[in-house]
């Protein structure tokens, strides 16, 4: 009889702990919900951004929260406000804000806190959450753009520099990696093309001599300038 009893007894609490266990589960990829500044998520709503091993958690499209993320950044683009933070994108949807994918050409002055720098044909992209940036010289900004071809990524950045950062002489003073230093390089030596209209890496044509020499000073100005405000000490 107690053993009957024990064994009832054991099977009623299995019974509650699933029945408790089961709610949890089943809310899992539900979306959660902002609480005075601070995300509950773990695991609900939320999945990982394995491309390119990038290695990050990000909510999925469609997620909707009632507040925006602390410090967040507002982006008007075509008559639409979009909100940006950690590299997740928001729309006004109602009462509140859902996780959606920007659109082409939206533009914004800075990357996400973390990012993938990826090399097509010895130009930097930039990849988080399933989005590629690429810097518009003329615009001093990031711009939202179509993914590459997969068959012309690299992850690796290009094993020589271009010849746009002849003669100078850089040293980076805040530590920056030597990724980051080949990024600055090359988006420094498309800015100053762009600033002076004149690209070392490209056969000078019919240019005289003395052009040339005036072409090429402009050119090192403008690279200097621009590598020195972005923390290098340039000789």
């Amino acid at each position: 009889m107690k053993t009957y009893h024990l064994a009832a007894a054991t099977a009623a609490l299995a019974l509650l702990s699933c029945t408790a266990i089961a709610p949890a589960w089943a809310d899992r990829d539900h979306g959660g919900e902002w609480h005075g500044g601070r995300q509950d998520h773990g695991e609900r709503g939320y999945r990982m951004d394995h491309r390119y091993h990038h290695d990050r958690y990000y909510p999925r499209r469609g997620f909707a929260v009632d507040r925006l993320p602390f410090g967040y950044r507002a982006v008007p683009f075509r008559g639409v406000r979009y909100f940006f933070s950690g590299g997740v994108w928001y729309r006004p949807f109602g009462p509140r804000f859902v996780v959606v994918t920007p659109p082409l050409g939206l533009a914004i002055s800075v990357l996400p806190p973390f990012y993938t720098t990826l090399w097509v044909g010895g130009v930097p992209y930039y990849y988080a959450n399933d989005v590629y940036y690429a810097w518009s010289p003329a615009e001093h900004t990031y711009v939202v753009t179509e993914a590459p071809p997969e068959s012309q990524v690299s992850t690796q950045p290009p094993s020589s520099q271009p010849p746009s950062t002849e003669q100078l002489f850089i040293y980076p003073e805040k530590g920056q990696s030597q990724q980051q230093q080949a990024t600055d390089r090359y988006e420094c030596h498309h800015w100053a093309v762009g600033q002076t209209g004149f690209d070392p890496t490209q056969p000078p044509g019919d240019m005289s001599e003395s052009r040339l020499g005036q072409k090429r000073a402009d050119y090192r100005r403008a690279m200097t300038a621009c590598l020195a405000a972005r923390g290098y000490s340039v000789r």
